[in-house]
């Protein structure tokens, strides 16, 4: 659950004896139906300001890959709903998502 109004990147808690790059691939997949490999995925930094979420304490290691433009996205798991956003016109993003997304320099793969 996230901020009323705002959007989230997909994302999610690193089960036992995973790795975050696994669950990075598996919360993709189960939030919005897109499979891509562990392999694909570039991380791009962790994030781990205590007072970043109040939810609770939580640390991110977030990850970048490049998926085809005309890829479909369907809500599913605990997403209420997804969709792809143009980079210079994202919605108003929960907890410090929009500090990760301006990390990341448009066209980069890490």
């Amino acid at each position: 659950m996230g901020i009323p109004g705002h959007w989230a990147l997909p994302g999610g808690h690193v089960d036992p004896g995973e790795t975050s790059r696994a669950a990075a691939v598996r919360e993709l997949l189960e939030e919005t139906g897109v499979h891509v490999a562990a392999a694909d995925l570039h991380q791009v930094g962790v994030w781990d300001q205590p007072d970043r979420d109040p939810r609770g304490r939580y640390v991110t290691a977030a990850y970048l890959t490049v998926v085809p433009a005309d890829t479909p996205i369907v809500a599913a798991d605990d997403a209420r709903t997804a969709r792809w956003w143009p980079v210079d016109g994202l919605p108003p993003l929960a907890f410090d998502h929009a500090d990760i997304l301006s990390s990341v320099a448009v066209g980069s793969t890490a």
